[in-house]
Parts: structure tokens; sequence; C-alpha cells
């Protein structure tokens, strides 16, 4: 019944997400959209669909046995450590997102990763749609990581389920093409990440692109040295420099777009 109620509450989370945020798109946007918005939509939402098979099919179970595993017998930092349930959750959220920075920041700097990485900047405007953009490489990659995350640190299932939760609804906000008051933003900056931020980092420019790789918190950019806030909004063009032509970006051009040439 649990693992029931889990699948329910992401499924709610994501599809309420990406309708909430779409709705605000067309109340207050940022910016029109440059290419058609339906054809990119059709694209991105078929990654979701695709996607969502697969990684249930193989690595959703796995995910949540995990969890279950290691609270059962104890494993992991956190089961070696006392302290209260809601300190252990805060400090899974905090670990996983950090270490969701590096695997961001690795998909830049490794030639190998940014193949499949490729195929989410590829999209040539940015809204929520642009969050379910990946390549199912990457994400089975990932998946494999939380695994052994997970078990290193000893999550357990509330703690993982939040974090997933939280990143979901951050994502599908940092990609949304909103026009979020510069007040808010301001404040919203100085712990996570708002679009401004992340709209950076869809920019063409590389020194920008390979910048501002934090999720939920903005703070690793900040700690680490990788933010960058100078940036006129305005004049930032979404995309990848060698992938500019729409009618090349289909579904099947992305599935196959790791295992062609390699381009930064």
């Amino acid at each position: 019944m649990f693992d029931i109620s889990e699948s329910f509450i992401r499924l709610l989370l994501f599809w309420g997400g990406l309708l909430f945020f779409f709705l605000l798109e067309l109340m207050v946007p940022y910016r029109p959209s440059s290419v058609s918005k339906l054809k990119r939509w059709i694209n991105n939402i078929s990654f979701t669909i695709f996607n969502s098979i697969l990684l249930n099919l193989i690595f959703s179970a796995a995910i949540v046995s995990t969890a279950a595993y290691v609270q059962t017998n104890g494993l992991g930092i956190l089961n070696l450590i006392e302290g209260p349930a809601w300190l252990k959750i805060l400090a899974t959220v905090a670990f996983m997102d950090f270490m969701l920075y590096v695997w961001h920041l690795l998909n830049h700097e490794m030639p190998f990763f940014w193949r499949f990485h490729r195929v989410h900047h590829s999209d040539l405007n940015m809204d929520v749609s642009t969050a379910t953009r990946f390549h199912i490489g990457e994400l089975s990659i990932s998946a494999v990581i939380k695994i052994c995350i997970i078990f290193f640190l000893g999550a357990s299932y509330l703690g993982v389920l939040i974090f997933e939760s939280a990143v979901v609804l951050c994502i599908q906000f940092h990609h949304s093409s909103l026009k979020v008051p510069k007040w808010f933003e301001a404040i919203w900056w100085i712990f996570f990440v708002p679009p401004s931020m992340h709209r950076i980092h869809h920019s063409v420019v590389i020194k920008e692109r390979d910048k501002n790789y934090g999720a939920i918190f903005s703070i690793w950019d900040r700690m680490l040295g990788t933010m960058l806030t100078n940036v006129d909004q305005k004049r930032i063009r979404i995309g990848v420099v060698a992938y500019h032509n729409p009618a090349k970006l289909n579904f099947h051009q992305l599935l196959v777009m790791p295992f062609t040439k390699s381009v930064k």
C-alpha cells in the first residue's frame, strides 16, 4: 500500500506541478517563444512518457528497496548517528542535493556525460517542459548513482521521497518561463534557485552555461565558486550553438544525439 501511495504522490506532484507552472507561464510569461511551443512540448513530453516507462520498469523498485534495506539493517552513516528523524531527513535532502550538484557539474565537464546531457540543453526555448527533457542514458546513470548514495548515507524512505518531491518542483520552477518579481528572485536566490539563475545556465555562451549548477539550493554554487549573477537576462539566447535548427531536434533525433559527433 505504501508503494502505491508513494507512486501516486510522485505522479500527482509531477503532473500537478507541470500543469501549475504551465498555467502560470500563460498568465505571466517571461518572453515569447522563438520556435513552435507545440512542437517543443510534444518532443519534451514524449521524453517524459518514454523515460517514465523505462525508469519505472528498471529502477523505481530498486530505489525503494535500497532505502527499505538500509533502514531495516541499520546501514549507512545516518544510521550510525543518534538524532531526531527530522534532522536526518534534512541531512538527506541537503546531501543528496549536493551530490546532484556534483553530478550536474560532471555532466558539463566530462565529455562522455555531456553527450547525454546536451539533449537537455539543446532545447531552443526554456519553459517548464524543459524540466522533463532528459535522455534516458543520463537518467539511468543518475539512478544508479542515487542508489549508491542512499546505501552510503542510510537515507530513509521518507527522506528520499521528500528529496525527490522537492527536486521535481524546484526544477519545474527554475525552468519555467515566468516573469518573477525581482524582489522575490533576489530573496529566493540567497538559498534557492530562481528562473533567472538557471536561465544563465541554459545560455549558448559556454562560460555562462558552465555555471549555476544548483537544483534545490544555490548555496553550493555560492560556496564552490560556480555562481554567475551579472548577466543581462534580456540578451540570453537559450540552447547549444551546434543545434540551432528545430527541424533537427525531433524526438528520434534527440534519442540518438549522444551517439553522434561530440560538440560542446
